[in-house]
């Protein structure tokens, strides 16, 4: 009897340790919350006073803009009929040397390979044969894009960059070439914020405690609005934790694996980092 009772205490210990497993092994799916909590516009930049490099691009820009084809390219990526990669060439000598994060689909991204692709990069690869150069990309973190055209080595910054005022002390931007917004993404069982406005939504992060942990690209907008700028006129959230990423790919992983509690990022890029995360086509 004590053999069978130990037998069958054996056995429930082992199906309760596999379903405990099997729990934690479990990763939640993530979603976009559709609601715009920023208004916000795209352009590049140059260094101030270099005129000549940025009558090129927006007169680049106001063409495309003219007959259509800004539109087809952005939905091209968008609805993932985009076909354009492009890889350096193995000197930057000569080149316009554009400044980039890779990491912020579908406007600039690893591709294949050392090949990158995205928005951004299409048009850039359009500016460098209207300047008659070839192309050099260089893929660096986000907070140093604008500091590398700011020390001249890069031309321009073409990193779904939004413009603002103070950033305009330093930099010339571009016309506008696309509208954005800051979204929050959760696990797919949050419902606390569905069918929520922008104002209701900031009223709830307002009732956060300390360990509520919010992910955010560094340097972002994202960033800004939630930990608070006032130069960039966002108060932010002091009742919750900030937590800072290199990209939004891995604050979107920490909030899969359960470490964070929401990320906030671009529209676009959220939308389409969550599907890549979900697995789904």
């Amino acid at each position: 009897m004590k053999k069978l009772f130990t037998i069958l205490a054996t056995l429930v210990l082992t199906i309760s340790c596999a379903i405990c497993l099997a729990a934690c092994g479990k990763k939640a799916k993530l979603k976009v919350i559709d609601v715009e909590l920023t208004a916000e516009s795209y352009a590049y930049a140059v260094k101030k006073g270099n005129s000549e490099l940025l009558a090129s691009v927006n007169e680049l820009l106001t063409d495309m803009k003219a007959s259509g084809d800004l539109d087809t390219l952005i939905n091209s990526y968008f609805n993932g009929n985009a076909t354009f990669t492009y890889t350096n060439p193995a000197s930057k000598e000569g080149c316009l040397v554009v400044a980039t994060n890779a990491q912020f689909p579908p406007f600039e991204y690893q591709a294949t390979g050392t090949a990158l692709s995205g928005i951004d990069m299409e048009i850039a690869s359009k500016l460098a044969t209207k300047l008659g150069k070839k192309l050099y990309i260089d893929d660096m973190e986000f907070d140093a894009v604008l500091a590398s055209v700011e020390a001249e080595t890069a031309d321009i910054a073409m990193a779904g960059l939004t413009i603002t005022d103070e950033r305009k002390l330093k930099f010339d931007f571009s016309e506008e070439y696309y509208e954005s917004a800051q979204v929050l993404i959760t696990t797919e069982d949050n419902t606390e914020f569905d069918g929520k406005t922008a104002e209701e939504i900031e009223a709830i992060l307002k009732t956060k405690k300390n360990s509520y942990k919010i992910g955010t690209q560094v340097a972002t907008t994202g960033y800004m609005y939630t930990a608070g700028d006032e130069d960039f006129g966002y108060d932010g959230f002091k009742n919750l934790t900030t937590a800072t990423y290199s990209n939004g790919t891995l604050a979107c992983t920490d909030l899969k694996n359960g470490k964070i509690d929401a990320v906030i990022i671009d529209k676009q890029p959220a939308i389409m980092i969550t599907k890549s995360i979900n697995g789904d086509k």
